[in-house]
């Protein structure tokens, strides 16, 4: 791309939608079918490289990993990256520079628990997001919006600079909020309309679309009525060369001869409250008081399943380890025997592919788990199915596992043996630059590309 620098605006633009075509033809991927407009959105003028701002509402950065992984790769391909998200988890400065990327942060009410919890949540958020993109726009300047949802609220802010200055609204497509609200609440009714139609307006606003998945590629096009051309799928992997396992933290087992682990966000929709019961039926009602259990994160769901830990008389089986990252994330991992996936089956769930599936088996970690669609095509050998829906059903899983080492021997080194061949972040990247270069083009411009594009 170096060479691009002594091109003139046409002539750069048309070598980066021949890069991108030509990679894209390689890997059977839908090809765009006109070269998006390119602008430089530097306040005041001048030349500086191609800016984009990613905004997320729900986790701060670095924290969520595959935001943090998406800035990195921008900034190391020579775009100008900053990000808005929100405080919290250790990252409260309001402003830092990280590996050259400039994050501003804001503070968020607690998370909403209700249509009206979720209303305040996400009109502050949106407040924030409007007064730094600003901010971020006088200091940095940048081309392309990339908006992270939930919620599918964050177009307003894209739509606002895409209207008055012409910039590109890149929509990363994290969740399904109609299907979540109905995973929540058992019901649809007037908000899961709503959703939809926030939904609706967040694809018609993209010029283009990244999606977790193949389900959610086909849900961009068939309820998004988006162009197949401008809907790429970049997946959620981890980075393989730094998530590895480790020595395990010193004490963890405690005296437990097995442990079995899980790591995710403990909401009501995510099933945490399946696996104490599967953990009650296993020291209970099976007397396994040789088996313990990590339970790795937050969520708003957490002081109810502690409370649900007590009644059921798991406390001294049980431990909560709260938010890790890092190596800490990796040590305590590296002491699990079995993972669990306890998400219920849902159409929410079924759809979505969870990160917990990518990472126990790129420790090899092999896990239970019920039957969902995403999760079991991307795990295959690596996890068993619950012959149920239940709790009990998850702990007889779990704990056939936790009594077959052979079973277990096998299932790790496949998971191992498929996260090697395929689950691979610089595939994935490589596909996130290719949308980039087809949206907002390479990352070096000058005047002349200004003057080009008129």
């Amino acid at each position: 791309m170096a060479g691009s620098a002594h091109r003139s605006g046409a002539e750069s633009r048309a070598f980066a939608q021949a890069a991108a075509a030509e990679r894209i033809a390689s890997q059977g991927a839908a090809q765009p079918r006109e070269t998006p407009r390119v602008v430089t959105a530097t306040p005041g003028g001048g030349s500086r490289a191609r800016g984009v701002l990613l905004i997320v509402e729900n986790l701060p950065v670095p924290f969520d990993r595959r935001v943090w992984q998406e800035a990195t790769a921008l900034r190391r391909a020579g775009y100008t990256v900053s990000v808005i998200c929100p405080q919290g988890k250790g990252h409260d400065a309001r402003y830092e520079e990280l590996d050259g990327i400039h994050i501003y942060r804001h503070p968020l009410p607690a998370e909403g628990n209700g249509p009206v919890g979720y209303a305040l949540e996400y009109a502050a958020a949106l407040g924030w997001e409007l007064w730094l993109s600003w901010r971020v726009w006088r200091r940095h300047g940048f081309d392309a919006i990339h908006a992270c949802n939930p919620p599918d609220l964050i177009f307003l802010v894209a739509l606002l600079y895409k209207l008055l200055a012409g910039t590109t609204f890149i929509f990363d497509h994290h969740d399904i909020n109609p299907e979540l609200y109905e995973a929540k609440f058992g019901r649809r009714g007037v908000f899961h309309r709503l959703l939809c139609w926030l939904e609706r307006l967040t694809f018609a606003s993209a010029d283009v679309s990244l999606a977790t998945n193949d389900t959610f590629r086909d849900i961009a096009i068939r309820r998004g009525k988006m162009d197949p051309g401008r809907v790429w799928v970049v997946k959620s992997y981890p980075d393989l060369d730094r998530f590895r396992r480790v020595d395990p933290a010193p004490g963890l087992r405690d005296g437990f001869e097995h442990l079995i682990g899980y790591v995710g966000i403990m909401a009501q929709q995510d099933g945490v409250d399946l696996l104490l019961d599967a953990m009650a039926y296993i020291v209970h009602e099976r007397g396994r008081r040789d088996v313990g259990c990590l339970l790795i994160g937050e969520g708003p769901a957490v002081d109810a399943l502690r409370a649900q830990a007590r009644a059921l008389d798991l406390e001294a089986h049980v431990r909560f380890c709260g938010y890790l990252q890092g190596e800490a994330l990796l040590a305590h991992l590296s002491a699990v025997d079995v993972g669990a996936i306890p998400d219920p089956h849902n159409t929410y769930n079924d759809k979505i592919s969870m990160n917990k599936v990518f990472e126990y088996m790129a420790l090899g970690i092999p896990f239970a788990q019920f039957e969902l669609r995403e999760s079991c095509l991307a795990a295959g050998r690596a996890a068993r199915q619950a012959d149920g829906h239940d709790g009990l059903a998850l702990g007889r899983a779990l704990l056939a596992l936790v009594d077959d080492p052979a079973a277990r021997d096998a299932m790790s080194q496949y998971g191992r043996e498929r996260a090697a061949e395929a689950f691979r972040w610089e595939t994935e990247k490589a596909k996130l630059l290719d949308a980039y270069r087809c949206a907002i083009g390479c990352p070096e411009t000058h005047r002349a590309d200004v003057e080009a594009t008129g």
